[in-house]
C-alpha cells in the first residue's frame, strides 16, 4: 500500500475513533446515503441512513461521558481508488464501573467511499461479544450494571466466607487439639501482649505453672488413651475453676499447663492456684503411684510487675521456678 494511501485511511478512521470516543454528533454527517450497518447489540442489519444517525444518537445518550478505545490491532486495506476499508479490535472502557465489557474484544469495520470527493461511510459493523443488549440500548449498560452488582455480592459473599474461615484456621492455629484449651504459640502471643499492657499500665502481671504429678506412671498404668482422657478431664477442671474474663488458660506442652492472670497480685494468685487444686482434687481421678492415690498437680506461682529491666520470659522463669520447688517438696502442692 503506498504511503499516502495509508496516510489518508489512518486518518479518516483516527476522525471516526476520536468522533465516536468523544460522543460528537458531528459523525452523524460522515455517513453515506447508501448506508448499511450493524451495531454491538442489534440482530438487524440498518440499511437506511437515517435509522443509523438515530441509533448513533440513541448510543451517545445513552453513555453521555468520553469512551476510552483500547486499540489492540488494526487492518487497512485499500481496495480501489474510491473504496477503502479498516477493521479494529479494541477494548472499550465505559465511564461507569465496569469489570466485564472492558476485558472483552470489540470489532469494528468500516468502509469509506469517495463520493464526489468526500469520503463518507458506507457501513460500519460493530460486534461486541455480549448477549445482554436490552431494548433500547447500543451497549448493554443495564445488564453490566446488573452482572456488575452480582459480581459484587459473590466478591462480598466470598470474603466473608474467607474471613470466617480465616477467624476459625486462626482459632485452630491457636487451640490444643486435644484439651481445646490455647496452645504453647496462644499462650506465646498472648503473654507479650499482656506483658506490655502491664508495663504500660504499672499493673501486676501473673502466672501458674502446673504440671501432672507421676504421669508418666498413670500411662504406663492405664495406657495412653486413659492419659488422653486424663488431660482433658484436667482441662476441663481448669475452665471451671472460676477465672475471670481475659485470663487465659493454656496447654503448655505434654502433661504441663499454664495459667495467665493479668493484673494480679502474688496473693491473689495464690488464691487462683488453691481453687485449682481443690477443683482437680474433686475429680477423684484414681491415681494409684500417688500418696493421695488420685491426679493431683504441682503448681509454681509468680507474679510480677513489668518494667524495661525484665522481660517475659522472666515471669515464666519464676513460675517455673517454683514448679521446680513444688515438685521437690513433695508435689501435690503450690509453691
Amino acid at each position: 500500500m503506498r504511503a499516502e494511501r495509508a496516510q489518508l485511511i489512518a486518518s479518516l478512521f483516527e476522525e471516526y475513533i476520536e468522533m465516536y470516543a468523544s460522543r460528537d454528533d458531528r459523525l452523524t454527517s460522515r455517513f453515506s446515503e447508501d448506508f448499511s450497518g450493524y451495531t454491538g447489540g442489534g440482530s438487524n442489519l440498518v440499511k437506511d441512513r437515517d435509522e443509523w444517525i438515530r441509533i448513533t444518537r440513541q448510543d451517545f445518550a445513552q453513555v453521555a461521558g468520553r469512551i476510552e478505545i483500547e486499540m489492540l490491532d488494526l487492518s487497512m486495506q485499500d481496495i480501489s481508488e474510491d473504496v477503502v476499508a479498516v477493521t479494529a479490535f479494541f477494548h472499550i472502557h465505559l465511564p461507569i464501573p465496569d469489570a466485564i465489557l472492558s476485558r472483552e474484544t470489540a470489532r469494528l469495520v468500516l468502509i469509506y467511499r469517495n463520493e464526489a470527493g468526500t469520503w463518507k461511510i458506507v457501513h460500519s459493523g460493530i460486534s461486541i461479544p455480549y448477549g445482554l443488549v436490552g431494548e433500547s440500548e447500543v451497549y448493554p449498560i443495564r445488564g453490566l450494571l446488573e452482572r456488575n452488582r452480582e459480581l459484587g455480592m459473590l466478591v462480598k459473599e466470598r470474603t466473608q466466607a474467607l474471613e470466617e474461615a480465616n477467624q476459625k484456621l486462626d482459632l485452630l492455629s491457636g487451640t490444643d487439639g486435644l484439651t481445646e484449651l490455647a496452645n504453647r504459640r496462644k499462650f506465646d502471643t498472648t503473654l507479650a501482649h499482656e506483658w506490655s499492657r502491664a508495663q504500660r499500665s504499672g499493673t501486676s502481671l501473673a502466672l501458674v505453672m502446673l504440671d501432672v504429678d507421676h504421669f508418666k506412671d498413670f500411662n504406663d498404668h492405664y495406657g495412653h488413651p486413659a492419659g488422653d482422657g486424663c488431660l482433658k478431664a484436667l482441662a476441663q477442671a481448669l475452665t471451671r475453676s472460676g477465672l475471670r474474663t481475659g485470663q487465659l488458660i493454656a496447654r503448655y506442652g505434654g502433661e504441663e499447663f499454664a495459667v495467665l492472670l493479668p493484673d494480679t497480685t502474688e496473693t491473689e494468685v495464690m488464691e487462683v492456684a488453691g481453687r485449682i487444686q481443690k477443683e482437680v482434687w474433686s475429680l477423684a481421678l484414681t491415681h494409684p503411684n500417688t500418696t493421695p492415690g488420685i491426679v493431683t498437680f504441682s503448681l509454681g506461682v509468680a507474679s510480677i510487675v513489668p518494667t524495661d529491666l525484665n522481660g517475659p520470659e522472666e515471669l515464666v522463669n519464676r513460675a517455673d521456678s517454683a514448679l521446680y520447688r513444688a515438685k521437690h517438696a513433695g508435689r501435690n502442692c503450690i509453691q
